[in-house]
């Protein structure tokens, strides 16, 4: 199964930085003995490693090398591999940017890098042989993409970043077969590349007769892109901190990039 990590934008909502925002510091891992920083990108990986993927592909800007540099060419049961956005494009851009990359036969999980969500396992609920995304109860839909599905799951419509949508599940990551990958970029091509998000994609898909389906298996759902996200992002870590406090769910995972062994650890160590 591929990942793949669209990690291209530029973060003008949190700058500015002197690296990449998907290597902003939220909460803390243990490298040994020694707790230091965790990057806001680890969440994802280790979500990712959880769900089943083994291959993961950063997309990335050209000036974006501290990404590569950080995660090398290998993340516990993972390979990792990077392909370049060269011109900000929007997401679609940005996830088709891995398709030659990706076999008919696949499976693809897609997240986004500057977010935190529970439960860590959440793609295991998502069905590898259908389009499928995994939902989040949030308080403010309007600044995401709300999800309204029927009582079946079945994608009505996905609205992007709408004043007054229909729904308050947004999506948070998603699971594709490799064929319909494919079948989606033929469609934005098809439509000249006009769709900047996917869920205007995927509106114009379920459109012409195509399925998609919403999981509501979220508990949690943060965007760590602002100040405001950032500081809601500490909270969630810290609370679920509390809640898991007798509990040791480690990840069975490590980083490594030469000398460097990373444990990616459970979120009691904010």
């Amino acid at each position: 199964m591929w990942g793949i990590i669209p990690a291209a934008g530029s973060g003008t909502r949190i700058q500015p930085l002197a690296f990449s925002k998907e290597l902003l510091p939220v909460g803390s891992r243990f490298d040994a003995d020694t707790e230091r920083p965790r990057a806001v990108s680890e969440y994802l990986v280790e979500r990712m490693i959880r769900g089943g993927a083994r291959k993961i592909c950063f997309v990335i800007a050209p000036g974006k090398s501290d990404i590569l540099e950080y995660y090398g060419g290998r993340v516990g049961l993972a390979d990792i591999a990077y392909v370049v956005q060269p011109h900000p494009g929007g997401l679609c851009d940005a996830i088709f940017r891995a398709l030659p990359l990706v076999h008919p036969t696949e499976t693809v999980v897609v997240g986004l890098p500057d977010t935190i969500w529970f439960p860590e396992d959440g793609l295991c609920a998502l069905d590898a042989e259908r389009l499928s995304f995994l939902l989040f109860p949030v308080e403010h839909p309007e600044i995401f993409d709300a999800v309204v599905t029927d009582s079946k799951g079945i994608i009505h419509e996905i609205q992007v970043k709408h004043r007054s949508p229909g729904s308050h599940w947004v999506w948070g990551a998603f699971k594709v077969p490799g064929t319909v990958l494919h079948t989606l970029f033929e469609l934005w091509c098809e439509r000249n590349r006009i769709d900047e998000y996917i869920g205007s994609l995927i509106n114009a898909y379920v459109s012409r007769g195509g399925e998609a389906y919403g999981v509501r298996a979220g508990e949690a759902y943060v965007d760590v892109g602002t100040l405001h996200g950032y500081r809601a992002a500490i909270n969630l870590l810290a609370a679920r901190s509390e809640s898991q406090r007798l509990s040791f769910d480690v990840l069975p995972a490590r980083l490594r990039d030469g000398k460097r062994t990373l444990i990616l650890a459970d979120d009691s160590g904010v």
